[in-house]
């Protein structure tokens, strides 16, 4: 009977798998075993939440820690029995309220002096590998469409364009150089939409007994999931959520530490480091070369990694654990990347693309989206206007940062003395004489 059993869950799998168009979507669990936690992981996870909360009814005990309620009745039950829970009311769908015995009240302090994680139950570090695997951006390779519709609302120059598309289809590393002001960071963050739009990623990770938090709301953006239909149930295990493929940008503020895994030894939690967040995804390291650490021991770092797709963190418990190491790794710096690194080091980044300053068509072309974006009407002979009384005259490079920065301020200007917004030659003058004033010898 459970052969037949597991014979059938396996042909539901596979035929949920088949209907899906996703290369992977979490299953549900339908037993305890099938999370790959231990019983007393969950029994723990749900002791600390009640001595937290009081009194909880068992379905929605199960909706915090992101386990479906059929498959903790059990386990509440047995909780029950050992006088660790009692009842102290009904509540609808055959369900009732919890509480703390003062036994399990002690058992929950206990528990929570080892680990003060309380939330969604953790998904097993294998499980999260093989969701990595099934959804690594390496396996997308995005054509010419999906960059158009990835680089929509920028300007990119046809040149440019042709660079980046081979070294996004490859997923491979990318230096973006050039001077500061041409649109290396927004670029980075565009290249991400090139690739599938949504991945789904466990809220919290376990290995070796340790919890490790993965979900980070400063990098993730959380997508609803797909309604279920007559023809296929889009149940999932909600241990998990569907992000958008994520972009971590870090800049000067990057330390060796923000790549380690970081340990509260108060809660006995830890923390996933940078990469590991923005693992199918992308991640930027802006302004390469003026972070608090030397270039080289960022690159010494990461050398390995780079070419075996795999990195080693420590945990807490001093147990090294191997990881993913699944990302498009994108270098942005107004140095050239000869001077930051060595030759051993470059030939992992394949790809090495100057962004340079932008023609004259398109520097009027950002004049003209971005003033639709703040409803100003674009005037052409004002742009070459001040092209040719504020730029060539003096040699001034164009930037791509320009048009907006020097329009921002038209607009602040015109808003502070209750004008209407217009591009205006003596707006021009005024603006030019303050912004360039700041950004000397530029």
């Amino acid at each position: 009977m459970s052969n037949a059993t597991d014979s059938l869950n396996m042909a539901s799998g596979l035929l949920a798998s088949l209907m899906s168009d996703e290369s992977f979507r979490p299953a549900e669990p339908r037993s305890i075993k099938e999370t790959g936690l231990t019983e007393t992981v969950v029994e723990a996870l749900v002791l600390k939440y009640l001595l937290l909360i009081g009194s909880s009814a068992g379905r929605q005990i199960g909706e915090k820690i992101c386990l479906p309620f059929g498959i903790l009745e059990e386990l509440l039950s047995s909780l029950r029995r050992r006088q660790l829970l009692s009842h102290s009311g009904s509540t609808s769908l055959n369900d009732y309220y919890y509480i703390l015995t003062e036994q399990g009240r002690e058992r929950a302090k206990s528990y929570m002096a080892q680990c003060a994680y309380v939330g969604p139950a953790p998904v097993p570090l294998e499980d999260y590998k093989v969701s990595v695997d099934a959804q690594t951006i390496r396996a997308e390779a995005p054509q010419r469409a999906q960059l158009e519709r990835g680089f929509a609302k920028i300007s990119v120059e046809d040149d440019l364009f042709d660079s980046l598309g081979p070294a996004i289809n490859s997923g491979s590393g990318l230096f973006l150089y050039g001077a500061p002001g041409n649109g290396k960071t927004t670029l980075a963050k565009c290249i991400t939409a090139c690739y599938g739009q949504e991945i789904w990623i466990p809220h919290t990770l376990f290995e070796d007994g340790q919890f490790i938090k993965l979900f980070d709301a400063a990098f993730h953006e959380l997508q609803a999931a797909a309604a279920s239909t007559l023809l296929r149930s889009n149940s999932h295990d909600t241990r998990w959520v569907k992000i958008k493929r994520p972009t971590v940008v870090v800049g000067g503020e990057l330390t060796m530490e923000n790549l380690e895994m970081r340990h509260d030894p108060l809660n006995n939690v830890s923390e996933a480091p940078l990469q590991l967040k923005s693992n199918c995804g992308c991640m930027l390291i802006d302004d390469f070369g003026r972070q608090r650490m030397e270039p080289q021991e960022l690159l010494n770092r990461w050398i390995v990694p780079l070419e075996n797709k795999v990195d080693y963190l420590t945990l807490a418990t001093g147990k090294k654990i191997q990881v993913p190491f699944e990302q498009l790794i994108i270098f942005s710096t107004n140095l050239d990347p000869q001077d930051l690194t060595d030759d051993a080091f470059l030939r992992r980044i394949p790809y090495k693309i100057e962004v340079g300053d932008p023609g004259r068509e398109e520097f009027k072309l950002l004049f003209q989206v971005f003033a639709r974006s703040i409803g100003c009407v674009y005037e052409e002979e004002t742009v070459d206007y001040l092209i040719d009384t504020h730029y060539l005259p003096v040699n001034r490079p164009l930037r791509r940062c320009q048009p907006r920065d020097l329009l921002s301020q038209i607009r602040n200007y015109c808003n502070y003395n209750g004008r209407p917004v217009e591009m205006r030659k003596d707006y021009f003058d005024r603006v030019v004489k303050s912004y360039f004033t700041v950004v000397a010898g530029t």
